[in-house]
């Protein structure tokens, strides 16, 4: 999603920014949990390839409610560039 550029500081703006921040940190996260391997079950108790092809979805939305937790902190550091970037403070 293209997010148009808006001068100033707008309330609006800054959940929009705070939003894409969070996602990114999701995303971030979600792959971090894929790589460490979190939830693979090997054996009589995995999935197979079912459990391959879902996975990925599960990580995301467990990625999601670390975030919506608070996170890493990651968000509030994002955020904090793209303001910065923004009004030319950067």
């Amino acid at each position: 999603m293209d997010i148009p550029p808006i001068s100033g500081t707008a309330p609006a703006r800054e959940v929009l920014l705070m939003t894409k921040a969070k996602e990114l940190e999701a995303t971030f996260l979600s792959e971090m949990l894929g790589h460490s391997g979190l939830g693979e079950l090997d054996g009589a108790f995995g999935g197979g390839q079912g459990e391959a092809q879902f996975a990925s979805f599960l990580r995301q939305e467990q990625a999601r409610l670390i975030v919506q937790g608070g996170g890493l902190g990651l968000a509030e550091l994002i955020f904090k560039a793209m303001t910065e970037a923004e009004n030319g403070t950067a």
